[in-house]
């Protein structure tokens, strides 16, 4: 029985396990490398591919760090099939086919220049037809039902409180007439967070696989947070400029809804207009909507009196680009919502080159910007930064909000780790870059006694 770490090790991105026993091979997740100059050839690279039989993939939610590289699978043996909850099936098809359509049409782009060049054309990573196929291999298995997936591999999903449909995973693996139970966390919510229940803590592990994005600290409470936001937008209204905040079309952006939308009911903010400018988030949101039953009390409650938790007065889709365009002639005082989170694509992109050199703008980071990401480099705040091959001054005001993050922070991450320590579990940290593995490592041995390893890209450990 042994494990390997194929992404998300040493990096927050890419996350890619395989369980293996004497008789089955069993992957978790499949994502795509972010955010740093190597990840383009990262994703095409498949060094376990041509040599490994799969028998089933586990994906723990939608997010394409996580579900993005499955179209990269294909063909699956004829009985594998990819387990995942109801609400990360419908989430993932939104994602991979918008992923797809990204890739054909990048591919398109670069081409053009590499025929110019001389070169040869390159493949897109994969296609919408690709996409749809892996739709179609995926199994619903709800919350909290333990399910054989492979030759003595069962798992059991937990809501794992991070976006819609996300799930820790309880994974039993037998051998040898030895079970053992292996905990991977995905990426665990933060507790309190509107509109998904808090995440679920386990009870017992032999191995643990703990995420650490945010492993060296705690956030900014929410209070805080919002009084922050609050403040913001006020000055903003009263300057009549712009608020700029890139966002992940799932999960942040429905949760800065959320939140807007409260200030907007309690007072603290008169009604100005809110762009959501994501084709992508606006698919996410009624996803959201259309899955109430498994969102918190306080959320439950205001829909049952009939209270919009996702929208303010004033509130727009921007569906198309022709919409997203006209938002750089409108004057006055808005809210512009689009992706990407990390500023590394998207329709942000965009926007940041016509307002970043004005000053009265506000940019307001609300997420993790992963190293050599242009949100990255703005939040170190240079004095230019250069945008579509145009240098654009930074004049705009920038404020980075970490209340808002759908990630745990330290604490939390200990917490949830406090009732698998009386098993001394061999623990994993993942998803996370060296200082926050290392902080975290600190803290689970100060705090619980339980020592942990950091995995590299490609290390296999015998369990």
């Amino acid at each position: 029985m042994k494990i390997t770490f194929w992404g998300a090790a040493g990096e927050v991105t890419g996350s890619c396990y395989i369980v293996e026993t004497d008789r089955v091979r069993v992957m978790v997740d499949c994502g795509i490398h972010q955010g740093y100059p190597e990840a383009e050839a990262l994703n095409r690279r498949l060094p376990w591919k041509q040599t490994m039989h799969l028998d089933a993939i586990v994906l723990s939610h939608a997010h394409l760090d996580h579900s993005g590289r499955l179209p990269l699978l294909l063909p699956l043996p004829g009985n594998a099939r990819i387990h995942a909850t109801p609400q990360t099936i419908a989430l993932t098809d939104i994602l991979l086919l918008d992923s797809a359509r990204l890739q054909q049409n990048d591919a398109v782009h670069h081409n053009r220049r590499r025929q110019r060049a001389g070169k040869a054309p390159i493949a897109p990573l994969y296609t919408v037809e690709q996409a749809a196929q892996v739709i179609a291999r995926m199994n619903p298995i709800p919350y909290d039902q333990p399910t054989q997936v492979a030759d003595g591999i069962a798992i059991r999903f937990v809501d794992a409180g991070h976006i819609i449909g996300s799930a820790s995973i309880e994974m039993k693996v037998r051998e040898g007439g030895t079970t053992k139970t292996i905990v991977f966390s995905a990426d665990i919510g933060v507790p309190g967070s509107p509109l998904l229940r808090d995440p679920t803590t386990l009870e017992h592990a032999d191995v643990l696989l703990l995420e650490s994005t945010y492993g060296n600290r705690d956030h900014r409470a929410l209070p805080e947070t919002l009084d922050a936001l609050t403040d913001i937008l006020l000055e903003a209204e009263r300057d009549q400029e712009k608020v700029l905040i890139p966002s992940f079309a799932v999960g942040r952006a429905q949760n800065l809804m959320y939140h807007i939308a409260g200030l907007h009911r309690e007072g603290r903010i008169r009604a100005l207009p809110v762009y959501l400018d994501s084709p992508m988030a606006i698919a996410a949101s009624n996803l959201y909507l259309a899955n109430t039953g498994i969102m918190d009390e306080e959320t439950l409650a205001l829909v049952k009196a009939k209270q919009d938790v996702l929208k303010v007065p004033g509130m727009s889709y921007c569906t198309s680009a022709e919409e997203s365009k006209r938002l750089n002639d409108v004057k006055g005082a808005m809210v512009i919502i689009a992706g990407s989170g990390m500023c590394n694509g998207g329709r942000i992109v965009h926007h940041l080159r016509h307002n970043l050199w004005r000053q009265g703008v506000h940019v307001v980071f609300v997420g993790f910007q992963g190293q050599g990401t242009l949100g990255r480099h703005l939040i170190n705040r240079p004095r230019t930064v250069r945008i579509f091959g145009e240098q654009v001054a930074v004049n705009a005001q920038l404020h980075t909000l970490g209340g808002l993050s759908a990630h745990a922070g330290q604490s939390t991450l200990v917490e949830w780790a406090r009732p698998l320590a009386k098993d001394k579990p061999r623990v994993f940290l993942t998803h996370g870059e060296e200082t926050p593995r290392m902080a975290l490592a600190d803290r689970l041995r100060k705090d619980l006694g339980m020592e942990s390893t950091r995995p590299m890209r490609g290390q296999s450990f015998d369990l």
